[in-house]
């Protein structure tokens, strides 16, 4: 029997779509390996699933709730916590690209998770510290009052914390999902199986986790102490750290596969060394189209689009090509797959660009949406009973977790019957109506900010919030409806996001392809802060009204919510353009 490692050796060969003469070879060595490694599929999932859930409960709450915490605790204006907001934001979201290459090079998925764990672990034990702890934070002061900022030393500490948070995320966020799935066999049905049921699990356990936080922990945060709102979240990322490595001798850990960018680099390579060479007459003959022998990565066909990529493969008299078959230098010569998944990549780029400015709007949740709502009447029921301003994200992610089965067993059946195709409606035409529906929430949260705005303007108010304006007796339930068609907006173009990167990245490179959300999002992040700077900055000179101001009853955020509506509208434009240019990959 062979040993595990040249079984994973084996496999390392056939997944990284390697050099084809060495499948062959692959292939005998996994077969020889039998059962060299053991799955425990079902048996793990008690450590994954509830290292996945505590994990969330521990930071999604908290991370809805910053801005709160910003304004209420660090008395920062509002304009400045949102901007900071942002960029936090934006660059938690970021960080998964990084981590998802720092995984597959070098460090494995599990590595990297477990690392990821406890420096999240630690951001939200000094995250924690801020609060609790007297120096840590400004003075507390009443509403209405000039309150002291905080210092640079309580600024760093601050700062600390959320850079830990931010590596934690890095690492979890691209891992999670394929380290669950590496513990199921993909070679046999119920592997298969398992995999999938893993998938739907850990939607349910996020949804889930997303729920309690949004409500018990923000609602303890907010109302009861921040101290024991963070420490309560802090004891929860310690026990999903406990669970995880609890399960550390029955998981399956995959080797780090090398870099997923060395063929593209290849292909720029040879191509510019290339440059000066004339495009062939005929393709199938002039380019170097070794056999595909990987079991994983599907052959591509060649394309005319994005010609000049072409010159990678044109064979000269300079290149050797090995009695196998395949090029001596494949930093001169490059093959026909090889350049068509980079070709993969450039056509998946305009389409991803259109979510930076979709995410505009679906950012919005955690700054402005929670600032109208602490200016708003948020009491239900009994008068002692306030919604935490922070807890309406929660409509959001209700109404994904309601539409979602109903789009999956009514509509795509009936759409399947109308289209004849088996999903019922392409993963562009939905993201199109994904795009479509950020639009309509944002003119309806622009009407309903002026509602509230009217409200508190020449109706009596219900005395002044933390950041000092008047509170409208409007009640803040006005603004679920938008909330609940943002969530519908997400569950169409962000879970078709997910699922065109995976399906039209090369396979190779899927741990990247579900890093690429996470990067609009990001950038999305960044946008709206640029949007918050420049709006601030140019609305309130020469005596006009700033659309932004500190107290929303003094300014126009309506205004603001209608000009990314008409940035949606532009992007709308863009991603039919887009879309009707794209060709899906496989296609000649």
């Amino acid at each position: 029997m062979a040993a595990a490692g040249d079984e994973g050796k084996a496999v390392e060969k056939l997944e990284s779509g390697g050099a084809a003469a060495d499948v062959g070879d692959a292939t005998a060595a996994v077969a020889a390996a039998g059962g060299g490694v053991k799955y425990r599929g079902w048996g793990a999932m008690p450590y994954i699933i509830g290292n996945e859930t505590f994990e969330k409960l521990g930071t999604l709450g908290t991370s809805s709730n910053l801005l709160v915490y910003l304004t209420a605790v660090f008395h920062m204006p509002s304009v400045d916590a949102a901007a900071l907001l942002n960029a936090f934001n934006g660059t938690t979201s970021l960080a998964p690209i990084a981590g998802a290459f720092l995984s597959d090079a070098f460090l494995g998925r599990y590595s990297t998770l477990a690392f990821a764990s406890i420096a999240s672990l630690l951001g939200m034990f000094i995250l924690t510290l801020t609060a609790a702890v007297a120096g840590l934070h400004p003075p507390s002061c009443a509403p209405g009052a000039t309150c002291l900022r905080a210092t640079p030393y309580q600024t760093s500490v601050l700062f600390a914390a959320f850079a830990f948070l931010v590596v934690g995320a890095g690492g979890i966020r691209p891992c999670s999902m394929p380290f669950g799935a590496d513990q199921f066999d993909p070679h046999t049905e119920s592997g298969k199986r398992g995999i999938n049921s893993f998938f739907n699990w850990y939607y349910f356990t996020f949804t889930f986790a997303i729920m309690i936080s949004a409500t018990v922990i923000i609602y303890v945060q907010s109302a009861v102490s921040w101290s024991i709102g963070l420490g309560i979240p802090t004891i929860l990322m310690f026990i999903a750290c406990v669970i995880f490595f609890m399960g550390s001798r029955i998981y399956v850990k995959v080797r780090p596969e090398g870099s997923p960018f060395t063929s593209i680099v290849q292909v720029v390579a040879a191509c510019i060394s290339k440059r000066k060479l004339k495009q062939p007459k005929d393709p199938k003959q002039a380019l170097f189209d070794p056999p595909h022998l990987s079991l994983l990565v599907t052959k591509l066909q060649h394309t005319d689009q994005f010609r000049f990529l072409d010159k990678a493969a044109i064979i000269t008299p300079a290149d050797e090509i090995k009695p196998n078959g395949f090029a001596a230098n494949p930093w001169k010569l490059c093959s026909l797959q090889q350049v068509e998944e980079v070709k993969c990549l450039l056509r998946i780029i305009p389409v991803w660009s259109t979510g930076i400015i979709y995410y505009v709007a679906v950012v919005q949740q955690s700054t402005y949406v929670v600032l109208s709502a602490l200016q708003s009447d948020r009491h239900l029921g009994d008068d002692h009973f306030e919604i935490p301003a922070a807890s309406f994200t929660v409509f959001s992610m209700l109404a994904q977790t309601i539409w979602i089965p109903i789009y999956d067993r009514l509509l795509v059946p009936w759409l399947r019957r109308m289209t004849k195709r088996e999903d019922g409606i392409s993963l562009l035409h939905r993201m199109g109506i994904g795009i479509f529906l950020s639009i309509i929430a944002m003119i309806m949260s622009a009407a309903i900010e002026a509602k509230r705005r009217s409200v508190a303007l020449h109706h009596p108010t219900l005395g002044l919030s933390a950041g000092g304006g008047a509170i409208s007796s409007m009640h803040s339930l006005w603004m679920v409806p938008q909330l609940m068609i943002l969530g519908v907006s997400e569950a169409f173009n962000l879970i078709s996001q997910i699922e065109f990167y995976y399906k039209e990245f090369p396979e190779h490179m899927r741990s990247v392809a579900g890093s690429l959300a996470f990067l609009n999002l990001a950038g999305g992040n960044y946008l709206s802060g640029f949007l918050v700077t420049i709006v601030h900055k140019t609305t309130g000179v020469k005596g006009g009204r700033n659309w932004l101001a500190q107290d929303l009853n003094e300014g126009r955020l309506d205004f603001f919510y209608l000009l990314i509506a008409a940035i949606g509208v532009l992007n709308l434009v863009y991603f039919v353009i887009c879309a009707k240019w794209y060709r899906y990959k496989g296609a000649s």
